[in-house]
């Protein structure tokens, strides 16, 4: 079992003013609201770096956490589609698509180094995981959809990455949000965007409350430390953001706002507005020539999808986050049978899996990888059954063992930590997704159903 002091909030605040630990947000009672009922009128500091700081060698986590800091502490829809969510992918579709992403990734490392070669020819780019052909059907797909087959093939589609043209759509789609019937999807959109209008009218101004001072107050300083930092000190982005985050939290008391939430809604909102606005680098989206019409459906739909995936993932952020403990003992286990090396030099060296897992399933690995590979991270989740929950565990424990190199190397308790929790990804692209996500799932495929898997 974790020690007694990996059980703490694990994430102190840093270059933090306020006296004592600020502590997760949990509750924001409010009564039950029927939205349609009412008016639908919308009223309308940097991130802080983390910097490891070299210290004295260390043995415990107690000693190295009061060595280290982090930005944060440790806080009628469609039927068609949600059925479609229990459902299994086609297995044959999805191993071959792992398998050959596992062989193009094997040639290319069997293949002489540039610096072997003199002056060696421009080499073409290896083969992606979806044929040309396969982004024309998606297209096809996600513009003609009139049933629930029609969804089921989207997702085969859209495993082994989304085109950009097609990614908002598709990500609704996916999502639940919208019916796979083309023709219901724009009074199903205008009703939910004006169901959502409607929660901003009746209840944000309660946000000054005294009931609710402290949900407002950790979302509001939260959010700043964000990433991309381009994107969050925006002010209308900030608004946005504080204004999703709290009417969630008030609609779904049970958690309450828990920090971890707020850097799920970036995704969906970098997704949606990159559709009305021409940017490559998804960490530099300005949204000043967006129309303020078109930031407010964005906003109701970043919203809506957002809230479909903490459904699945809500016992991640109740109170104690029980989710996230079971999934970290469950990896745990599950590394023990995928690697015994890396487990058992982890535990030689009293690094325990809450010590920096917790963090990759509260934050979805968000801390972990650049937006843009979250974004064809989160392309497969969404078509995955259970992504965001069960197949998690498995790309997180691809993740961890993609160290093992590394992780073998070193020989100290800090400085196996500090890797851990500063992993080297920013150079990270879509084949490096694609490569991880075709490794968990050949440990899904191998270990799912394994009677010994892993112990509940």
């Amino acid at each position: 079992m974790a020690s007694d002091g990996a059980r703490k909030q694990f994430w102190k605040r840093s270059n933090s003013k306020v006296p004592g630990s600020i502590q997760h947000v949990y509750g924001a009672q409010h009564p039950p609201f029927d939205p349609l009922l009412h008016g639908t009128l919308l009223k309308t500091s940097p991130k802080v770096p983390t910097t490891p700081v070299k210290a004295k060698r260390v043995s415990t986590f107690q000693e190295f956490e009061s060595n280290t800091s982090d930005a944060w502490d440790a806080g009628e829809d469609d039927d068609e589609l949600l059925a479609m969510a229990t459902e299994s992918l086609n297995s044959e579709v999805v191993m071959e698509t792992a398998h050959r992403v596992l062989r193009n990734h094997s040639q290319r490392q069997s293949q002489p180094s540039q610096k072997e070669m003199p002056e060696p020819e421009p080499q073409p780019t290896a083969e992606p995981p979806v044929v040309p052909s396969g982004d024309l059907r998606l297209v096809k797909s996600v513009s003609e959809s009139h049933t629930p087959r029609s969804s089921e093939e989207l997702r085969k589609l859209s495993w082994s990455g989304i085109p950009k043209p097609v990614r908002p759509m598709t990500w609704k789609l996916l999502s639940g949000y919208l019916p796979a019937n083309v023709d219901r999807r724009p009074a199903t959109l205008q009703r939910k965007q004006k169901e959502y209008f409607a929660f901003i009218e009746h209840y944000y101004n309660s946000r000054n409350d005294e009931v609710h001072q402290d949900t407002y107050r950790q979302i509001h300083i939260d959010i700043p430390r964000m990433s991309p930092e381009a994107l969050i000190l925006q002010p209308k982005v900030t608004e946005i953001f504080e204004r999703i985050l709290f009417i969630w939290a008030i609609r779904h008391p049970a958690s309450g706002y828990v920090q971890g939430i707020n850097d799920l809604v970036t995704p969906f909102f970098v997704v949606f507005i990159c559709e009305y606005i021409d940017q490559e680098d998804v960490d530099e989206v300005d949204v000043s020539s967006v129309p303020a019409e078109v930031l407010r459906n964005i906003e109701a739909d970043t919203y809506w999808c957002m809230s479909k995936l903490l459904d699945g993932i809500q016992d991640n952020y109740t109170f104690a986050q029980p989710g996230i403990q079971m999934k970290v003992k469950m990896l745990e286990e599950l590394v023990s049978r995928i690697d015994e090396q890396v487990h058992r030099h982890l535990d030689g060296h009293e690094v325990r899996y809450l010590q920096f897992a917790f963090r990759w399933m509260n934050n979805l690995l968000m801390r972990e990888l650049p937006l843009r590979c979250t974004i064809r991270l989160w392309d497969t989740y969404q078509s995955e059954p259970e992504g965001f929950s069960h197949f998690h565990l498995y790309v997180c424990a691809a993740f961890l063992v993609r160290w093992r190199r590394e992780i073998l190397e070193e020989r100290d308790f800090q400085e196996l930590l500090l890797f851990l929790q500063n992993l080297p990804t920013a150079s990270w692209d879509d084949q490096d997704v694609s490569l991880l996500l075709a490794e968990a799932y050949r440990l899904k495929f191998a270990f799912a159903d394994a009677p010994n898997h892993y112990k509940k």
